[in-house]
C-alpha cells in the first residue's frame, strides 16, 4: 500500500519551516535518546555480566578456602590426640619401672638369674 495523496497545499510560510524544523528537533531527540538508552543498556549488561563472573568466581574460591579450612581442622584434630598419645608416652617412660617391663617384654632384657622364653608372636606393648 502506498502513501496517500495530498488533497491539501502545503503553505510555505515561516511558521510552517519553524514547525518542521521543530518536528526534526524532536525525531533527533527521539534517535539520540534511543541511541542512549541503547548504549546505557549494553553498558549496564556489561557491567552486570562482569560482576556475575566476579561473584561466581568468588563463590567458588571461598569453597575451596572452606574445604581447605575443614581438612586442615581435621589434621589439627589428629595431630593434637597424636601429641596428646605422645605425651602420655612421654609421661609413661619417665617411669623406671614402664621402661624395664618394656625392654623385657621387647628386647629380652633379664635381670641376674632369669630365664626368658619366647611362647608367642605378639605386638610391642607400647
Amino acid at each position: 500500500m502506498g502513501e496517500r495523496k495530498r488533497n491539501v497545499t502545503r503553505l510555505e510560510s515561516t511558521y510552517m519551516n519553524q514547525y518542521d524544523a521543530h518536528i526534526e528537533r524532536q525525531k533527533k531527540r527521539k534517535r539520540a535518546l534511543k541511541r542512549r538508552l541503547v548504549a546505557f543498556s549494553i553498558i549496564a549488561l556489561i557491567v552486570s555480566f562482569s560482576l556475575l563472573t566476579h561473584h561466581l568466581n568468588q563463590r567458588s574460591i571461598h569453597a575451596e578456602q572452606m574445604e581447605k579450612l575443614e581438612a586442615l581442622t581435621e589434621e589439627q584434630e589428629s595431630l593434637a590426640s597424636e601429641e596428646e598419645s605422645l605425651r602420655e608416652e612421654i609421661r609413661l617412660l619417665e617411669d623406671e619401672s614402664y621402661v624395664l617391663r618394656i625392654a623385657k617384654t621387647n628386647y629380652f632384657f633379664t635381670d641376674e638369674g632369669e630365664i626368658v622364653f619366647k611362647l608367642t608372636e605378639e605386638d610391642p606393648a607400647y
